[in-house]
């Protein structure tokens, strides 16, 4: 990969110092297609006042205990102790997927578990982790109902409209996400007749731009979905999947992957392949953590707060 291989001329060399500055807990608000870094958190939030606010985890990967992190439980509870502790609570929380490491029963027990002591309601979508099991039941028996299909469905939450996608099923060479024709029907039919001034989230596992596709990073069918956004003022896309923050804007859509609850992968090219990355032990909690969005209606202006478990 070229430092020049981005069609919006972002290097890569700048994509990751992006990357890291948005780790130090960057405040950023988008108007009108435009990013504006408001400075850190701290200040950031003395300076502008709340609105509307929910909170995005990923990739609490229950049941992991390999180097990389041999208590992803523990480093979960603690991700959810600083929810708790949060001074204007949430109005609810989304989860993009790979909530355990094996599919396994237990696992989800442990997660519900421990994400519930949130005292949030959580609105998930699943990671290919969630969906390995034999029968592929147990994600859809919790978290499946009234939901579309392998369980996607949209709401709508103080003039914002949301949408979960599932591109997690019959994966692509390379690992690649999938959406399919069903779901970017029912996509286009659920935006139909929305005014073009409603602001849209879209929340899915796999990023639905391409990040790096030869570690499958990306969706395959994802410019499709894009294009049944295109008409909207603004549009936040929000998903998990490489552990990592980052960012891009691209006319009217924000796209945004937040970190892990539960281990780092490497930047996209630094390592012969993705997965489990080994740290120092006192570095870990700096690269997992979570996300808070803030929305002030009305004013289609959006805010971003990447908070790790550990500065």
């Amino acid at each position: 990969m070229s430092d020049h291989d981005h069609h919006d001329g972002v290097s890569r060399r700048k994509m990751l110092e992006c990357m890291t500055w948005a780790g130090t807990g960057v405040l950023w608000t988008v108007s009108g297609g435009v990013p504006r870094a408001l400075g850190l958190v701290g200040e950031a939030q003395a300076a502008e006042p709340v609105g509307f606010s929910f909170l995005q985890i990923s990739d609490s990967h229950v049941g992991f205990s390999k180097p990389a992190n041999p208590n992803a439980i523990g480093t979960l509870e603690e991700a959810i102790g600083k929810i708790k502790a949060m001074p204007t609570k949430p109005s609810f929380m989304i989860h993009t997927g790979d909530i355990t490491h094996l599919a396994k029963a237990a696992e989800f027990d442990d997660a519900e578990r421990i994400i519930s002591q949130a005292k949030l309601d959580v609105h998930y979508v699943p990671g290919e982790h969630d969906m390995i099991d034999e029968e592929i039941k147990l994600y859809r028996e919790r978290y499946g109902r009234g939901t579309k299909g392998a369980g996607w469905y949209s709401f709508d939450a103080n003039g914002v409209h949301f949408i979960g996608l599932v591109n997690v099923v019959d994966l692509k060479a390379g690992g690649l996400g999938n959406l399919g024709a069903d779901q970017l029907e029912w996509l286009e039919d659920d935006l139909r007749g929305r005014s073009t001034s409603t602001p849209i989230v879209v929340f899915a596992h796999i990023p639905l731009w391409t990040v790096y596709p030869e570690w499958g990073w990306g969706t395959a069918d994802g410019a499709r979905a894009l294009d049944y956004l295109k008409g909207f003022g603004s549009v936040t896309v929000l998903n998990g999947h490489i552990h990592q923050v980052m960012q891009k804007v691209e006319g009217n859509v924000t796209f945004h992957t937040a970190r892990s609850t539960a281990f780092p992968q490497p930047a996209p090219g630094t390592a012969p392949s993705p997965g489990p990355m080994k740290v120092a032990d006192d570095k870990l909690r700096s690269l997992l953590g979570t996300a808070s969005i803030v929305f002030k209606p009305g004013q289609q202006r959006l805010a971003i707060i990447d908070t790790p478990l550990q500065s």
